[in-house]
């Protein structure tokens, strides 16, 4: 059976499954250049599909996650502008009113029942048959990814906790006898933890659904009695009860609340709101979580959901004396939800059986030949050197061991928001000093973000404190580092702490091959890596977009392939 899961929201991406195994998954945003893209999918389908030898008429089934779509097909989100305003506009005016309208029971239904008939539509025209067409809830799909992602484990509990998704931000599930995931809580949108975190990123001038992470990225450097304060006023606005987290009296539903917010706290210090909001998060989200624990009795944790790419909350979570075990899907934003849809129609099938485990998340499209051709030559007329080494593993080896930094494109990209080495920017990370031109000259982004580590898996008990020994493979757990100065410049430059990638032979040999070989001429395990883009772009995705990242930014070097790309003013280019 093939199964195309299908995300049409904010991030919109596709996910291809035949028969449980996951065959691909693509964000339209790689392909349309447009940071989250939303909408459907249309151009992500189609490459999936040519990519594995399928036609649109061929799949079993479609599957839609969500019953309402979150995404602004009015909004272009190269507007960046437009989507603060969207959220420093709500609360009494005109466009509020009609929102709080839509959001009215029999209005929503039907507002909800025209989207998936437009949804449908598109599907229709390419000549798929109505009955083939589906749509699951949004929260079971982020629940399945945790669930089936890690491989079923019956004594698991499964949390989801996002912005918002068919009407709710948060769910507790267990597995039942029947193998299916039982609903045992939610919380509503209105109670909504990652809307809150929208609604501050606005009101700081940074696009909301984007920019979050800017906020964790400062949080580490306030404290004191102005964290204090300010992690008091989110504290005294919710409350936990009967195993869900609510709002106190007085504060408004979530999605009418910038003035609240604002109102109390507009005059505070930058870094202290991001350190206060991240406490709050650190506090009020592991005494929830862990209140299921105890009322359960289990001690495998699985979490999925966009608040769950705060790595410090993840972090928190795995120390909590109740867990045993932790496995955050990977990237588990809604562009995952793609392949939640397909793993919930397959469980809606009887099916589970089938599904296996996600593994490596290298789950683009190769380039081809040609393609990799085309772009040197493109990198040629542009005035770049290019060379064909006998060894380009050795070759990147060698030049991150001189302390160069270079742009590493091969093989199928990585699905969501982690780049994992196929499409990634490396460096030494021994060497502090390359931070700063790592950030001005070449991401373009703001200086106090921290970067990650690839370490080789035989290294991970040499640079990562992880006495549970959880699995961290996906840059999606954080832990305090050891051996700080060799992995300095990959950590959060004031807490220590380090987000791994732990790269395993067999799941990116050619990868695995460049950590070995530096290690070899430096005796470290590990390089700093960071996506292959520039700030406020989508990752790099085909051959000619790393070219293009070349040509716009501050890099140098560009291993591409069997090729590696230098810009002609790069002393000893190709001395190596």
């Amino acid at each position: 059976m093939l199964v195309c899961g299908i995300h049409d929201g904010h991030n919109a991406a596709a996910a291809l499954v035949a028969d449980g195994r996951l065959l691909g998954a693509l964000q339209e945003e790689r392909l349309t250049r447009c940071k989250n893209q939303n909408g459907f999918p249309e151009r992500a389908i189609d490459q999936l599909l040519r990519a594995h030898g399928a036609s649109w008429g061929e799949v079993d089934a479609f599957v839609f996650a969500g019953y309402e779509s979150y995404g602004s097909p009015g909004l272009s989100h190269q507007d960046r502008a437009a989507q603060i305003r969207a959220y420093k506009e709500v609360g009494g005016r005109l466009g509020d009113l009609r929102r709080r309208l839509r959001h009215l029971t029999p209005l929503r239904r039907l507002v909800n029942k025209l989207r998936q008939a437009e949804r449908a539509q598109h599907l229709k025209d390419r000549g798929v048959n109505a009955t083939k067409i589906f749509t699951v809830e949004h929260h079971r799909c982020h629940a399945t990814t945790a669930y089936y992602g890690a491989g079923i484990d019956t004594d698991a509990l499964v949390i989801t906790v996002d912005g918002a998704g068919d009407g709710l931000c948060a769910t507790v599930s267990v597995p039942g006898q029947d193998g299916r995931l039982n609903r045992l809580a939610s919380v509503p949108e209105e109670d909504s933890l990652g809307i809150l975190w929208a609604l501050i990123t606005s009101m700081m001038g940074m696009v909301p659904l984007e920019h979050e992470y800017k906020l964790m990225g400062m949080a580490p450097y306030a404290n004191g009695a102005g964290v204090a304060d300010i992690t008091l006023k989110f504290g005294s606005a919710f409350e936990i009860s009967d195993g869900v987290w609510r709002r106190t009296a007085g504060v408004p539903e979530i999605n009418y609340s910038y003035r609240y917010w604002r109102d109390r706290l507009e005059f505070s210090r930058f870094d202290f709101l991001c350190a206060g909001l991240q406490t709050f998060t650190e506090e009020i989200v592991p005494n929830w979580v862990r209140h299921w624990l105890r009322k359960t009795g289990r001690r495998k944790l699985r979490l999925s959901g966009g608040v769950f790419m705060n790595v410090k909350l993840n972090k928190i979570l795995g120390e909590l004396p109740e867990v045993d075990d932790l496995y955050v899907f990977p990237s588990c934003g809604d562009e995952t939800n793609a392949i939640g849809a397909a793993w919930v129609f397959l469980e809606d099938q009887g099916l589970t059986d089938q599904i296996v485990p996600v593994g490596a998340m290298y789950l683009g499209v190769a380039p081809s030949t040609t393609e990799y051709e085309r772009a040197v030559e493109q990198a040629r007329e542009l005035g770049a050197n290019v060379a064909e080494p006998p060894d380009p593993e050795a070759a990147v080896a060698t030049l991150l061991a001189d302390g160069r930094i270079v742009a590493h494109f091969d093989g199928r990209e990585e699905f969501g928001a982690r780049a994992l080495g196929s499409r990634s920017i490396l460096a030494d990370p021994s060497r502090p000093e390359i931070v700063k031109p790592l950030n001005r000259a070449i991401k373009c982004r703001d200086f106090w973000m921290p970067f990650a580590a690839s370490v080789m898996s035989e290294y991970e008990e040499t640079y990562i404190n992880n006495p549970k020994r959880f699995a961290a493979p996906y840059m999606i757990l954080a832990f305090d580092s050891k051996h700080t100065e060799e992995v300095r410049a990959a950590c959060h430059p004031e807490d220590r702490t380090v987000r791994p990638q732990v790269v395993y032979r067999n799941w990116n040999p050619r990868y695995y091959r460049i950590l070995e070989l530096f290690q070899q001429k430096t005796g470290r395990g590990a390089v700093l890596n960071t996506s292959f883009n520039i700030h406020g772009e989508p990752i790099v995705s085909s051959p000619m977009d790393a070219v293009d990242v070349l040509k716009r930014s501050g890099l140098s070097y560009l291993a591409i392939g069997p090729y590696l790309v230098s810009k002609a003013n790069t002393e000893n280019a190709l001395q190596i």
